[in-house]
């Protein structure tokens, strides 16, 4: 029994090790990448560079702490850093739903309505964006550990199972339903209503090209719904990163609902995993760009390469099919 038990907690080792390493590095190859080279500067991926940050602070800040939590099952650093910890995981979390949100809107406008799209779509505009969502994130996330309202009514069972060296996260019934619906169900359900319309609008638009003949199509009326037709391709692709996200968070938001009714007897190997199994998704999104986007990947061999460092680096096409 000791052998398993040492064999189960390499594995976690080794895997939270691995996740860990992946969400650092990667993240910060996306986030040079989107810097430094010109062709990336568009309001889309700005909003994919904001998401890399938030990933790239998860691994950063809240990933190493978690992990000695979860090996260890006891917090070391203080209560402080307990809640600035919590406080973090939560704000971060919010951030990334959010910004994937924003990004299934800049691909709404690019595929349904392009001759409006570098009107709405604007880089003031972004800019605007990306602050909303990391204020609001940063008050919603920092405010609701603060006000203690997630744990009102409940603070008989919080005594129960503090103890010295304990960093618990616990919502009473009404918070339960709540903090899933706003950080996690409602933006999901908005994204995945959003990417139902471009899909549908898509192939629309894919009808109307295949049944085009240059008597019947102006040649800009052409360009638009080619155009219409790539960033259907893109929001494709990214359909899949939101896709990944509700796969990994959609376990810990069910035992945040479930928990209350079952008197909070969730055990703390299960609430965990599910919670590790949610922060996983910020090594996904890496990958995800590696395995679907030539131009990642044409920038990770520049960057490790160290062809960067030559003075026209940043102007180099990472679209060669364009």
């Amino acid at each position: 029994m000791y052998f398993l038990d040492t064999a189960y907690l390499l594995m976690f080792l080794y895997s939270t090790l691995t996740s860990l390493w992946i969400t650092v590095l990667g993240n910060l190859l996306v986030i040079i990448s989107i810097s430094h080279f010109k062709q990336l500067h568009t309001p889309t991926y700005y909003l994919v560079l904001s998401l890399a940050v938030a990933d790239l602070l998860l691994g950063l800040v809240v990933l190493p702490n978690c992990m000695g939590y979860s090996v260890e099952t006891c917090w070391y650093v203080g209560n402080i850093l307990c809640d600035v910890h919590i406080r973090l995981s939560v704000t971060l979390a919010l951030v990334s739903i959010n910004l994937l949100g924003f990004i299934a809107v800049s691909h709404y406008y690019a595929v349904c309505d392009p001759l409006l799209y570098t009107t709405k779509i604007t880089l003031p505009a972004i800019i605007t964006i990306i602050i909303f969502i990391w204020v609001f994130s940063i008050i919603y996330g920092f405010g609701l550990v603060c006000s203690k309202i997630i744990r009102k009514g409940i603070e008989d069972y919080i005594r129960t199972v503090s103890c010295h060296g304990s960093c618990i996260l616990a919502f009473n019934k009404l918070w339960g339903h709540l903090n899933p619906l706003i950080g996690f169900l409602g933006p999901s359900l908005t994204i995945f209503d959003i990417y139902i319309r471009i899909f549908i609008i898509a192939r629309r638009h894919a009808r109307v090209i295949r049944n085009m003949t240059r008597k019947a199509q102006s040649e800009e009326e052409y360009s638009n719904l080619d155009f219409a037709g790539k960033e259907h391709n893109a929001a494709m692709k990214l359909s899949i990163v939101i896709v990944v996200y509700i796969i990994c968070w959609l376990p810990y938001c069910m035992i945040i609902v479930v928990d209350p009714y079952i008197n909070y007897s969730t055990s703390r190997v299960l609430f965990s995993a599910t919670l590790w199994f949610g922060f996983i998704n910020s090594a996904f999104n890496p990958i995800l760009y590696a395995f679907f986007y030539p131009w990642f990947c044409k920038a990770v061999k520049r960057i490790l390469s160290c062809k960067i460092l030559n003075l026209d680096s940043s102007t180099i096409n990472l679209f060669p099919d364009n």
